[in-house]
């Protein structure tokens, strides 16, 4: 009998060597994820690491009034829980699903008895690290910085970096929630891109008419989370050795 295939969908996992994916196969179990669905709250300890496959989780940081702002954006590209093989157990950040889908559940001491083999897992994991720290560093700079109109252009495309096609599901709302700012502001700059033919948007649906009037319109940020990630991260699915 032939062995049952390996589990597919998310860039990580199918960067790691045909080994190392063998080890953690067996331990991955396929989960889907709501809109909204929170995976974790600040200071939780972290059972699990989640592996996107067609979904988005979004990594906030909330105030004590309750107010919050999304400091990274993680979808196939990535996993969520860096805290359980950096050393925390736990994280100041929440996660939200940001858009629906389903992602590759793990059971954390099954990452970190990988990592902890000294294999090509840890490199990976760090190069990642590294990648999302950069996003973080990018959105505290644009949040500070960027317009209001900036800002939703480097969220569209950060967005759709993790999606396989054109369309988001959200709410002018969330992204308010998300970005940090007021609804009016993210209705305004939805506008405008929909009056230029950018965007379409219409009852939480936003599809993306033009995406190199996109990329023109967004701030340096996008470009720098792009690059770096690009550069850090090759996804090349390993043959067997």
């Amino acid at each position: 009998m032939s062995d049952p295939p390996l589990p597919t969908g998310n860039h990580l996992l199918a960067a790691l060597t045909h080994e190392e994916l063998a080890r953690l196969a067996p331990h991955l179990e396929v989960v889907p994820l709501t809109l909204g669905e929170v995976l974790y709250e600040p200071g939780d300890t972290l059972r699990h690491v989640y592996f996107p496959t067609n979904c988005i989780v979004s990594l906030l940081h909330v105030t004590e009034s309750g107010a919050s702002a999304e400091i990274a954006v993680v979808g196939n590209e990535g996993l969520i829980g860096i805290a359980l093989f950096m050393g925390g157990e736990s994280t100041s950040s929440r996660a939200v699903v940001q858009s629906a889908g389903s992602a590759l559940r793990l059971p954390g001491q099954k990452l970190k008895d990988e990592f902890n083999r000294h294999g090509d897992l840890l490199l990976l994991m760090l190069r990642y690290t590294q990648a999302l720290i950069t996003q973080m560093s990018q959105t505290a700079l644009c949040n500070r910085h960027h317009s209001i109109d900036q800002q939703l252009c480097r969220w569209l495309l950060l967005s759709l970096d993790r999606l396989p096609g054109n369309q988001l599901t959200m709410t002018q709302e969330l992204i308010a929630n998300m970005l940090g700012v007021r609804r009016e502001g993210v209705t305004e700059a939805a506008g405008k891109l929909q009056r230029q033919s950018v965007i379409e948007y219409s009852r939480g649906h936003i599809k993306v008419l033009d995406r190199p009037q996109l990329e023109r319109l967004s701030c340096e940020c996008y470009s720098v989370v792009k690059t770096e990630t690009d550069r850090l991260l090759h996804y090349t699915r390993r043959q067997e050795r």
